[in-house]
């Protein structure tokens, strides 16, 4: 990058937000993935006035930009794979308006997603979708990837809860789309087509969000299976039998065994697969949908069902979920991450063809997941130095893929395609559906400037 240009980004962002020394900007250079692009510069935006005037120079200078927030996505929609420009938006993380009596919060990209509960909770409110990253994972990232979470089965996914928001489109420009009411149908649904761009089409600055009412009573339970298909098979016969926990986890016995290694949370280490339950509302409805998961799980090939007696015993049960992935990180020197999703009926055969591919290739694979919505992560633990192992690794990957889309499922459910899934992406919808995708990115972005090669390539004439 010119003198010149890094001057002209000095000038919009301060020079003390903006970084061209090598050793500054490695830590922007990748994210949870494993794909790693050194950047031309960062900057750190704290305004919308100032993105805009940050894609102005963008758009006639050339240089591609990449939108990040933490950096805790899984799939490299935050690697600068053109170089060019990181965008950070950390640094935004103002609440620019709570409304209780409509059950509204405005803030901006940047907040961190679990810093958004403790000013809702003022007006007795929460905000359900909840990711493995809610500690650290920011709104605006949230949006771009449209992640889910442990309370997804109930409550859906950021996009059930994204009313309006403020972006500034590639070339520059500021719109606001959505609205705060109930219903709003006036124009297109561009809301919606911006949840889960993953940064193709525009920056999102500020997000309204839906909030609901805390839940008055929570019934927590582990249920400790001695087969991987009864573990499977009781997800299925729950959600048929009407009953809708607001969070329903499966872990297996590989993934039981990591988080026992890295923190006592209780768990049986000779189980092989549990799951655990939650349910809530009313007191005597939560109290009674327990009654019901009860029964159906022990339809199927069940060890224990142990339900929480105290808040801690329930606080002590999630906190071994929420370090699933960094137990597994512990196991071997690498692991791959995935979030393949199917109906919930056909979760038993999603789970035989895991272990199928695990035995088929000799791979050590954990499975944990959000089961309740079909949502399983297949954490494939490997030694990428290994070249053989990762030549089965990447084999045992594409047929997990394959097995997902065979069953009428998806290679991702709160992922994202970025990087990491991007050569697969055809398989799901097609080259009609690429193409489509490439046409609606050709309308925002002609440059195709704004997170270049992400989720599907453009035709070599409009790259930059």
């Amino acid at each position: 990058m010119r003198k010149s240009q890094i001057e002209e980004l000095q000038t919009i962002f301060s020079e003390k937000n903006v970084l061209t020394e090598v050793e500054d900007m490695l830590a922007y250079s990748y994210d949870a993935s494993h794909a790693e692009i050194q950047p031309e510069a960062v900057v750190f935006a704290t305004t919308s006035e100032q993105i805009s005037e940050l894609m102005k120079f963008a758009y006639r200078e050339k240089i591609a930009v990449t939108p990040r927030g933490q950096g805790s996505g899984l799939s490299g929609g935050s690697v600068p794979l053109k170089k060019g420009v990181v965008l950070c938006m950390d640094k935004m993380q103002k609440v620019i308006d709570f409304d209780p009596a409509n059950r509204l919060i405005t803030v901006e990209a940047g907040i961190t997603t679990s810093d958004i509960d403790p000013v809702a909770a003022e007006a007795n409110l929460f905000y359900p979708p909840d990711p493995g990253s809610v500690a650290f994972s920011t709104i605006g990232g949230n949006v771009a990837e449209n992640a889910g979470g442990l309370r997804g089965l109930k409550y859906g996914v950021t996009k059930d809860y994204v009313k309006m928001m403020k972006v500034v489109l590639p070339q520059g420009d500021i719109v606001t789309m959505g609205n705060k009411c109930v219903k709003h149908v006036a124009g297109f649904n561009m809301e919606g087509i911006f949840v889960g761009s993953e940064g193709l089409l525009g920056i999102m600055t500020e997000v309204t969000l839906a909030l609901l009412p805390i839940p008055e009573h929570r019934e927590s339970a582990l249920a400790i299976f001695n087969s991987l298909d009864g573990a499977a098979q009781a997800v299925s016969d729950i959600i048929a039998s009407g009953v809708t926990p607001s969070t329903m986890e499966f872990m297996d016995n590989v993934t039981i065994n990591a988080i026992q290694n890295f923190k006592d949370c209780g768990l049986p280490r000779d189980a092989a697969a549990v799951l655990l339950i939650e349910t809530d509302g009313e007191k005597n409805s939560a109290i009674a949908e327990m009654a019901k998961v009860e029964e159906q799980v022990k339809k199927n090939d069940i060890r224990e069902f142990a339900r929480a007696q105290s808040s801690e015993e329930r606080d002590k049960l999630f906190a071994g979920r929420r370090v699933a992935l960094n137990a597994l990180a512990s196991v071997r020197p690498n692991l791959i991450l995935e979030d393949a999703t199917v109906m919930r009926s056909k979760l038993p055969e999603m789970v035989r063809g895991i272990t199928h591919i695990a035995d088929k290739y000799q791979l050590q694979i954990g499975i944990f997941g959000h089961a309740g919505d079909g949502n399983l992560h297949p954490t494939f633990l490997l030694d990428m130095q290994d070249k053989d192992e990762m030549a089965r690794t990447e084999k045992g990957v594409a047929e997990l893929f394959q097995l997902a889309i065979d069953l009428e499922g998806t290679i991702s459910g709160e992922h994202g395609i970025g990087l990491e899934k991007k050569p697969f992406l055809k398989d799901q919808i097609g080259a009609e559906g690429i193409s489509m995708l490439q046409n609606i990115k050709k309308t925002f972005d002609p440059l195709n400037l704004l997170n270049p090669g992400k989720m599907f390539d453009m035709p070599t004439e409009q790259s930059a």
